[in-house]
């Protein structure tokens, strides 16, 4: 079997873990926890990615977390501060960020909007907009989406 058959196998080596799915991001509201920062999680079972808007001088303090985190740039720019390494990261640029290591990020006059890949799902993220939720009295996407999960035994 040559690396590209074993890649693209369809030889079921365990038992699914779940049911598949779509999601629709333009169904999904964003949550804003900072001011001009719009956050849209979409969950997996042991991954997660959370789509984020960043207004012109809007602000991503910061931060240190338990989670490895790929930063993607989808469109416009922002400043990101890796660890002391500030750099401009425009559409395509990709930031590779370890657990524990500090980042923070932000815009200055200009739009930006970034696609966040954590592994494992970022608990304290989910756990905001459930907070989010319960205080708007909806249930977040993410709820829903933990509570699809569950259905279907996907944790």
């Amino acid at each position: 079997m040559t690396d590209a058959e074993a890649h693209f196998t369809s030889e079921a080596l365990g038992e699914p873990a779940g049911v598949g799915r779509y999601v629709n991001l333009d169904s999904i509201s964003p949550v804003e926890f900072v001011p001009g920062l719009g956050f849209r999680p979409v969950l997996g079972q042991r991954a997660m990615t959370n789509f984020v808007s960043f207004a012109p001088g809007a602000v991503a303090p910061k931060h240190v977390h338990s989670e490895e985190q790929i930063v993607v740039i989808l469109d416009g720019e922002m400043v990101f501060d890796l660890d002391g390494d500030v750099r401009t990261m425009r559409k395509g640029d990709v930031a590779v960020i370890p657990a524990w290591v500090p980042h923070g990020a932000w815009t200055v006059d200009t739009y930006c909007e970034e696609l966040d890949v954590f592994c494992p799902p970022r608990q304290s993220l989910l756990k905001l907009a459930e907070a989010h939720a319960s205080d708007a009295g909806e249930a977040s996407a993410p709820a829903a989406e933990a509570e699809a999960a569950d259905a279907t035994d996907v944790v």
